[in-house]
This record gives C-alpha cells, sequence and structure tokens, in this order.
C-alpha cells in the first residue's frame, strides 16, 4: 500500500466538496471488487461502499452506493425510480462517470449522475471507497458522504 495522488477529475471534486485532507492509497494487488478491497485493506467486506452504475430504460445513469457484503435488488431499485433498471456495461459506465468498472468514485463523475446509498452503509461510521482506479480508495466518515452527495437517509435496495 502507498499513499498516491487521486486523477485529476476526483482531486478537484475532493476541492470543491472541501474534503482537502482525504488521503489515497494505492493497493498492487488491486481493489476492483469489495473482495479484493476489503482483503487488501484488511477490512470487514461491509465497510466497502461499492459504486455501481446502472441504465433506465430511459438512457437514465443511476449509481448505487452499496454495502460491499451485500447485493442490488433491481426489484427494488425498479419500483423506486419507477422505471426498469439493467447494469450498466464497461463503455455507459466509462461514458457517465469517466472511470472504468472498479474504479468508480462516489462523486466527480464526468457527467451528473442521479445516486443512490444504501442505508445499511450509511449506518457505518467510515467507509473505504474507490478512488478513481481498480487499484486505489479512500476512506471517508458517512456523515462526509452524506454532506457531498445531499443524501441524508439511505434506501433498502439490498437484496
Amino acid at each position: 500500500m502507498k499513499k498516491v495522488d487521486p486523477p485529476l477529475c476526483l482531486a478537484n471534486a475532493f476541492m470543491e466538496r472541501e474534503l482537502e485532507n482525504v488521503d489515497v492509497f494505492e493497493f498492487p494487488e488491486g481493489t476492483r471488487t469489495a473482495a479484493d478491497a476489503a482483503n487488501a485493506i484488511g477490512c470487514d467486506i461491509s465497510d466497502i461502499g461499492k459504486s455501481l452504475v446502472f441504465m433506465t430504460e430511459a438512457s437514465r445513469p443511476v449509481l448505487i452506493i452499496m454495502n460491499g457484503a451485500d447485493q442490488v435488488d433491481l426489484d427494488k431499485v425498479a419500483a423506486l425510480l419507477r422505471l426498469s433498471v439493467r447494469k450498466a456495461d464497461a463503455t455507459e459506465v466509462r461514458e457517465h462517470t469517466g472511470y472504468a468498472i472498479g474504479g468508480v468514485p462516489p462523486f466527480g463523475h464526468a457527467k451528473p449522475v442521479e445516486t443512490l446509498i444504501d442505508k445499511r452503509l450509511l449506518a457505518k461510521k467510515t467507509v473505504w471507497l474507490a478512488a478513481g482506479t481498480p487499484k486505489t480508495v479512500f476512506e471517508l466518515k458517512t456523515s462526509d458522504l452524506k454532506r457531498v452527495t445531499g443524501i441524508e437517509t439511505g434506501v433498502n435496495i439490498a437484496v
């Protein structure tokens, strides 16, 4: 593990959101999946906030920040949005967020992306999140995650 600079887009997002003291760490073994990240960091998988991109039937991207131990219930998401949803492909993820699958941070995206956060993740005190690459992560208080996303209450979207 070594401390690294985040990608410029994410560094700017940190500054815009007054998160100047966030450290980004790179793990050579990779943090592409929640399990990979938990193993690399040495934390419980539920301490990982995985950022997953979905597309609605209206071609609208939706970012779901999920507890690393849980899976998204697409039926619950569809009911919440009142639109059918599917997992975004790699091209769609890159187009809307500016990042590759496995490295999507919770904010600082190329385009505006609607965001939902699972309530189980927000019950944590701090979480680890992707920092722009499939090998980098940062730790953030959930109070800061709520503040910067504007999402105070999570939703029940886990299987």
